[in-house]
């Protein structure tokens, strides 16, 4: 499945827009975030593309199809809407919210029927979050709400989900709940769009990204997206992007030091230059040896020399890599090999003397 957004423009007073010429697209196995200060209308664009909000010019497709034409039934069928964590769930059950999710299917004024209270528990089950059942959802915390209203849009079977600002007002763990579900759910077909206040999170998660940038909608993959020039052009903010190395990974962060006058800002073109670097990669399954076989095909241009070996006993495969080319080239590499599941991946640069 394919959602896309086709030079859209959207503005709520007539002849002023809040942007103009969108252009993006989530497919199913895709995990795309949005970015952007307060007030860039990140939320609107959400709305917008989905149809809740009117475009001024341009369109929202559904496997080319323009989603305007669906019947409501059949459009949330196939899209579903997870909106902010902002207030409480009310006095429904968890199981009973999750049900509602299937509306489109068994009817507003309809009584679930067991296969339907099964395919509920089962995906709670899936979230782990079944001992949940019968509690009211007013009494549950912000993390475990969030995980209920991602279970209510999964029972919908929709292929692409839209989540405003899924990780936000939660505390580190369940943070990372959340953005481990909508991982795995992306790694299992479905396309995952949504808003985030932390770049470090699209960094980390997405294989894409797009940033709004006062009424520009930039988008692409997310370490073309989500550079220090346009965290500073976007936010005013001078800010690092740099790596922290675990036992495992070399984990992106982004780091904020100063405010800035948007006049000063200056390319530095610092992801312009060749760097020398090798690539160690450890993989756990044939399946991701295969994945990453793949990613490395396509920067054979920057790659000068390979070795991979499986070690049988741990059944692993560990793999060394020479690299040649741009800081920003051999930095999409990396992103896109940590965004495998059970792969873990670091890069080292040789000093600029050598």
């Amino acid at each position: 499945m394919k959602f896309e957004i086709k030079d859209a423009s959207f503005g709520y007073k007539k002849g002023k827009s809040l942007y103009e010429n969108v252009n993006f697209s989530v497919e199913s196995g895709e995990m795309v975030s949005i970015l952007g200060p307060n007030g860039a209308g990140k939320t609107t664009l959400l709305r917008a593309s989905m149809g809740l909000l009117k475009w001024t010019h341009g369109m929202s497709t559904l496997d080319g199809e323009n989603i305007s034409d669906f019947e409501p039934s059949r459009l949330w069928s196939k899209l579903a809407y997870v909106p902010q964590n902002n207030h409480r769930g009310g006095s429904y059950t968890v199981l009973q919210s999750v049900l509602l999710g299937m509306t489109n299917q068994i009817g507003m004024f309809s009584t679930p029927k067991a296969k339907d209270i099964e395919l509920a528990e089962q995906t709670l089950d899936r979230l782990h979050i079944l001992h949940l059942r019968d509690r009211k959802c007013n009494e549950i915390s912000g993390g475990e709400l969030q995980m209920t209203r991602i279970a209510r849009s999964l029972v919908s079977h929709a292929g692409i989900i839209v989540l405003d600002e899924p990780e936000s007002n939660l505390d580190f763990k369940n943070q990372m709940i959340v953005l481990d579900t909508l991982t795995k759910l992306s790694s299992e077909g479905i396309g995952i769009l949504f808003n985030t206040h932390y770049p470090e999170h699209a960094l980390r998660r997405s294989a894409k990204s797009i940033l709004i940038d006062h009424g520009k909608v930039l988008f692409g993959p997310t370490p073309k997206i989500i550079t220090e020039e346009n965290i500073e052009s976007a936010f005013g903010v001078k800010a690092y992007i740099g790596q922290f190395e675990t036992d495992n990974n070399m984990i992106a962060n982004v780091i904020p030091v100063a405010l800035t006058d948007h006049e000063d800002q200056k390319n530095t073109g610092k992801e312009d230059c060749d760097v020398l670097a090798t690539l160690s990669i450890i993989c756990s399954k044939y399946e991701e040896s295969e994945r990453i076989n793949s990613i490395l095909h396509d920067f054979n241009d920057i790659l000068f020399g390979r070795m991979g070996m499986p070690h049988r006993k741990r059944d692993l495969y560990l793999i060394s890599v020479n690299l040649d080319g741009s800081a920003e080239r051999i930095r999409m590499l990396a992103h896109q090999l940590s965004l495998i599941p059970n792969v873990s991946c670091k890069v080292t640069y040789a000093k600029e003397e050598l």
